[in-house]
């Protein structure tokens, strides 16, 4: 598959869709585009430079959460493809394939319509700079090894190992606006699926934290080099100690 472009889409529930919206600009520095779809139900945060690579819907039913759209040159031809590697489908028309991953994480592949520059991070008044960057696909135990065969698979990019070992890598090319992380859960429930959360890459956790904080978002619990967050809509994410030009993490 030749993926060659990449967005990341808070699923927010219809009680916290305007919220979310709200808090998910002011964090990322982006205006909001027309809205569009039925009742309005979905946007695309568009950001000051670049191509966008952020969007937002509102869900009719569940908690929310994040997916993971692929943009390629041949829709149809890569959903039979998927198909082949072990995703299931859920819906399709013209331009859009619906698929679940073989861990039941949701995904589309959609028409490319030229994106190309990723956006540059944005500096803030701490003195931090951070970018949403990157896409975790939380994947129970018992389902880790084949999400991760179907994943490289079915983008073609080589995995790497991380400083921890729940984590895997799917090396992107430069040119995407996403990355792609793996993460094997400690435990999980009977049939729970495989979902996925967003990362910022920041300069500086603690003071990135504190922003978000005064946006309305609640700091959740604390690790050695990433903090996770609760948006106003309830949907977690992570703020990363990363190079937000490079995704790099420090040595």
């Amino acid at each position: 598959m030749a993926i060659l472009w990449t967005t990341a889409f808070w699923d927010f529930p219809a009680e916290g869709f305007e919220d979310g919206i709200a808090f998910w600009l002011k964090a990322t520095g982006s205006n909001l585009s027309p809205r569009r779809g039925p009742e309005g139900a979905f946007a695309t945060l568009v950001p000051p430079g670049g191509d966008p690579c952020l969007r937002v819907q509102r869900v009719r039913d569940g908690k929310g959460g994040n997916h993971l759209d692929l943009h390629v040159d041949d829709v149809e031809a890569e959903a039979e493809r998927a198909q082949v590697l072990g995703a299931a489908p859920v819906f399709a028309e013209p331009g859009l394939s619906v698929l679940r991953s073989p861990g039941g994480f949701a995904f589309c592949l959609v028409d490319h319509n030229g994106e190309a520059k990723v956006p540059a991070p944005e500096s803030w008044p701490g003195g931090q700079r951070s970018r949403v960057d990157q896409v975790c696909l939380d994947v129970p135990p018992q389902a880790f090894d084949h999400e991760l065969v179907f994943w490289q698979s079915l983008t073609g990019w080589p995995q790497a190992a991380t400083r921890s070992a729940e984590f895997r890598r799917l090396i992107s090319p430069p040119d995407m606006p996403l990355r792609f992380l793996l993460q094997r859960l400690d435990v999980a429930e009977k049939g729970q699926s495989s979902a996925a959360h967003v990362d910022l890459a920041c300069s500086d956790v603690d003071a990135e934290t504190e922003r978000h904080v005064a946006l309305g978002a609640e700091a959740v619990r604390r690790h050695h080099w990433w903090q996770v967050m609760r948006d106003p809509a309830g949907l977690e994410y992570c703020i990363t100690s990363r190079d937000p030009d490079t995704g790099a993490v420090p040595v």
